[in-house]
């Protein structure tokens, strides 16, 4: 995973994205209006989810985490935007937190007016282009979705509708754009706990979008159980691992002999958290002992627990407890 942050010290922030009133039906999830951009560009030739910001926005992200295939989660502050966005090679799905303003996305003939406002959720389908104004300012969480995971997540779930997003133009959808929101406080500057965290919001955002954005309702095959006793262990003793490759969410999927979308619901079941859940209360249990069993320095500490810096490992810290490790430190001495 790569990971860009131009503020260590704001890990403990909440940022965000959007809302609107249609002036035509093609946003509000109907098919594109006749007249709208045409896509002229092969899927070869479209750019990174990232890269294509980067080029609109002319700035660097305040803060990014993508794998290797550009997936993952983007908070940017920009200036106001007049510009085209080009077709880009991933879904696109934004949530705003700001100041409420108006804007306008173009795509040919047909035109939205929109309100920026929290609790609306922005999507761009993988290969859409339109053109943005946007007057003032803006602070907001992206996920990029590859058109493949949507799909992987699809067929894990076993739904019953199509995989194809609508586009959406500050729809209101308060619980989707609360779970990506929250992609901007929970990543800490650990390889493992970030990777762990960003699968997971990823397929359980996957899983609500087919289910709120996609063509038809998508209706959810139920399933029901947890992990065997043994399974169990297993999954355990890989989430104590000191190794990011045993703790991965692939990993421990296969290891199980399951998706990851039912994997992580199983493991819930069995323990009542989900696995990065899990694994992050592990590792608050093990800065604890060391804090409170040896005279190693917080930074020390920091560094053999896998956090990329004492600040991030203090701020994930005092996300749990409320104190900062010193502190925490006198007070059971």
């Amino acid at each position: 995973m790569r990971t860009i942050d131009r503020n260590p010290d704001a890990i403990e922030r909440s940022h965000a994205m959007t809302g609107s009133t249609m002036r035509n039906a093609s946003h509000n999830g109907l098919p594109p209006a006749a007249g709208a951009l045409p896509d002229d560009s092969s899927t070869s030739d479209r750019r990174a989810a990232g890269a294509e910001m980067a080029r609109v926005l002319r700035t660097e992200p305040f803060r990014m985490a993508l794998d290797s295939s550009g997936a993952g989660i983007a908070h940017w502050k920009h200036d106001p935007l007049h510009d085209i966005v080009e077709p880009m090679s991933h879904h696109v799905i934004m949530a705003y937190n700001g100041v409420m303003q108006r804007m306008e996305r173009r795509s040919g003939k047909s035109v939205a007016i929109g309100t920026f406002r929290p609790g609306v959720l922005i999507i761009i389908p993988e290969g859409s282009s339109s053109r943005w104004d946007i007057p003032k300012p803006v602070d907001v969480v992206q996920l990029y979705l590859p058109d493949a995971t949507l799909k992987r997540v699809a067929d894990e779930a076993r739904t019953t509708g199509p995989a194809d997003l609508l586009e959406r133009t500050a729809h209101p959808d308060p619980i989707t754009s609360r779970l990506l929101l929250s992609a901007a406080d929970a990543l800490e500057g650990h390889g493992a706990l970030d990777n762990l965290f960003r699968h997971q919001l990823t397929d359980l955002l996957a899983t609500r979008l087919l289910a709120a954005h996609a063509g038809s309702p998508t209706a959810f095959q139920p399933t029901v159980g947890g992990l065997s006793p043994k399974v169990l262990l297993r999954a355990i003793e890989r989430l104590r691992s000191d190794s990011d490759a045993d703790v991965s969410l692939d990993a421990l999927a296969s290891d199980a002999g399951l998706s990851r979308f039912h994997f992580c619901r199983a493991f819930k079941e069995s323990t009542g958290l989900s696995p990065h859940s899990w694994l992050r209360q592990h590792r608050l249990e093990e800065a604890m002992k060391m804090l409170r069993d040896s005279d190693e320095a917080v930074v020390s500490i920091a560094a053999a627990l896998g956090y990329s810096s004492q600040t991030a490992f203090a701020a994930a810290f005092r996300k749990l407890t409320g104190e900062s490790p010193s502190d925490w430190r006198r007070r059971q001495r």
